[in-house]
């Protein structure tokens, strides 16, 4: 019955194996060979453990330097018109001058006649944006050096 069937069929995979030592001798060290390189790939980049930061008091914000200060935004779509509202109103009350700007043109038309103190925000999403300074682009670093 079953036994027997199962038992022969044990023995012709033995054969087999037996045959084939080449192969049989593959199937077990290809995945040890590559759990070494797994394992040795990691010690290479290991991760970094970063300490906690004690609870400090920074004070008040100086926004002397934030008085006048011109951000001028575009598209103006009304998700866009929210966060520059809370951005300017809620944070900095009357230091923050908002302007808004119907096309990327326009806004940097308007940070060439500006003085140093404007900074152009692009809004690329609903959310995501890209922060224009007069004459160059800060964009968030995408690199990251541990996971």
């Amino acid at each position: 019955g079953v036994w027997r069937q199962t038992k022969a069929l044990l023995f012709k995979n033995c054969l087999i194996k037996c045959r084939t030592k080449k192969s049989s001798v593959q199937e077990v060290l290809f995945p040890l060979f590559f759990l070494f390189w797994l394992i040795l790939m990691s010690m290479m980049h290991p991760h970094r453990k970063y300490n906690e930061v004690a609870n400090t008091n920074l004070g008040t914000l100086d926004t002397s330097m934030l008085v006048n200060f011109v951000i001028g935004y575009t598209p103006p779509t009304r998700m866009a018109r929210e966060i520059m509202k809370k951005v300017a109103f809620d944070h900095f009350e009357d230091d923050i001058i908002t302007e808004e700007y119907l096309s990327e043109e326009e806004l940097q038309e308007a940070s060439a006649f500006k003085p140093s103190n404007f900074v152009g925000v692009v809004f690329t999403g609903s959310t995501s944006y890209q922060l224009r300074f007069p004459d160059s682009i800060a964009m968030a670093s995408i690199y990251t050096e541990s996971r």
